[in-house]
């Protein structure tokens, strides 16, 4: 199998091995983005069995797919919530 987890690449998220290319950039351009899966491997330089590999990988563990979406869409909350904003024009 050429997915991997490991803690110190993409904070443990699974991915093709031996690549920071994670299932979850894979599924998000095939599946949301549309695009043929042929044109991913290309742009990730990376074997079109991968890509499959990835997508099959998305579909056996959907549940952690969508919790691991979940978790990320939420820590980017968190920073958008805490970057500097401009200040408010004084009136």
């Amino acid at each position: 199998m050429s997915i991997a987890c490991d803690d110190d690449v993409l904070g443990g998220e699974p991915r093709i091995d031996g690549t920071r290319v994670g299932v979850r950039h894979v599924a998000a351009r095939v599946i949301d983005g549309g695009r043929a899966p042929a044109h991913v491997a290309d742009q990730f330089d990376v074997s079109l069995a991968d890509v499959y590999e990835c997508l099959s990988y998305y579909y056996a563990h959907i549940d952690e797919m969508r919790e691991l979406e979940r978790e990320n869409e939420e820590a980017f909350e968190r920073i958008r919530e805490s970057s500097v904003k401009p200040k408010e024009p004084v009136q």
